[in-house]
């Protein structure tokens, strides 16, 4: 008796790419996408400012002293008019808050673009060209990483006066230096490996190598510390607004809020002057965290941390 043959499948065996497995685990990370998800809300929130401020009737620094404060000049609390309440001045806390997220979102964004370019410039030429371009920059990064961030960046902005512009520059410049660190790390280990050698022995210039064969090799660390990085930003440019040296009013910012909020221990009586830019600010800086520790799971194999387990 013949025994049946057993059906062959052709079905092809597809090959998946680092990229493709990346996302396949990221999509399979609840942390990052519901991360993720949040700052996606939190992007559209800012870009959507205008249309909040169109849909309540109220501008972010418009004052309403006869809707917005009571008989004793005390904020009122959320309510159908102002669906976050008020603040001392009378203007809505709503309006506001998606205003000053568009301000952090910016300073966070833009500064930390700025300090992972000087980082990575620094640390490649201090990686490859060792000897002494690698000690005098090695020196900076020490000096840099060891100055006191709040100190010196009070010391500056009382100089130059405080903006926006003058907070994206103290925040890049105090900030690049982890970053430095770890390219050099990186490029001195690039720079000795086999493809490096025989680019050399076929004459390829310096500049060639490192545009060409370190730089993308160094695509991991600067997405990691890059989306690393804003949220620090964001935390710095509050902290600098709260102290009075960041951004200057009635711009409305989260920390400004804060240090609103303060003034006359006024959240004593409106409890929402403090909960709502805090909250908004907490949210955002662990939103930003996790979506950053996910990519470094996914694109560090080193990190030793399984997507769904977090230690």
């Amino acid at each position: 008796m013949a025994e049946s043959a057993s059906p062959v499948t052709d079905t092809p065996v597809k090959a998946r790419g680092s990229l493709a497995i990346g996302v396949r685990r990221l999509r399979r990370d609840r942390a990052f996408l519901t991360a993720a998800t949040v700052v996606v809300v939190i992007v559209v929130l800012a870009l959507a400012a205008p249309l909040i401020a169109a849909l309540t009737g109220h501008g972010p620094n418009e004052q309403f002293n006869e809707t917005g404060l009571s008989e004793d000049g005390i904020p009122v609390g959320p309510n159908a008019e102002f669906w976050l309440g008020t603040d001392q001045l009378g203007r809505d806390v709503l309006v506001r808050a998606v205003y000053g997220s568009r301000v952090s979102l910016v300073v966070g964004v833009v500064a930390s673009g700025a300090a992972v370019f000087i980082g990575v410039l620094v640390g490649t030429v201090a990686g490859y060209f060792r000897g002494v371009a690698d000690a005098l920059l090695s020196r900076l990064i020490d000096v840099v990483m060891s100055l006191p961030f709040l100190l010196f960046a009070i010391a500056l902005v009382s100089v130059v006066g405080p903006s926006a512009t003058v907070s994206v520059g103290v925040i890049a410049l105090f900030s690049w230096g982890a970053i430095a660190r770890v390219v050099r790390g990186q490029v001195l280990s690039i720079r000795e490996r086999e493809y490096i050698e025989a680019a050399r022995s076929l004459g390829a210039s310096r500049i060639r190598i490192i545009v060409r064969d370190v730089l993308p090799n160094l695509v991991v660390p600067i997405v990691i510390y890059s989306t690393l990085m804003i949220p620090q930003a964001i935390v710095f440019e509050s902290t600098l607004s709260f102290l009075g040296v960041g951004v200057v009013p009635p711009t409305p910012t989260w920390g400004g809020m804060l240090a609103e909020a303060s003034n006359n221990s006024m959240y004593l009586v409106a409890w929402w002057l403090v909960v709502i830019p805090g909250l908004a600010l907490l949210i955002t800086t662990v939103a930003f965290n996790i979506v950053g520790d996910s990519l470094r799971d996914v694109l560090d194999p080193r990190s030793g941390r399984a997507i769904g387990g977090r230690t």
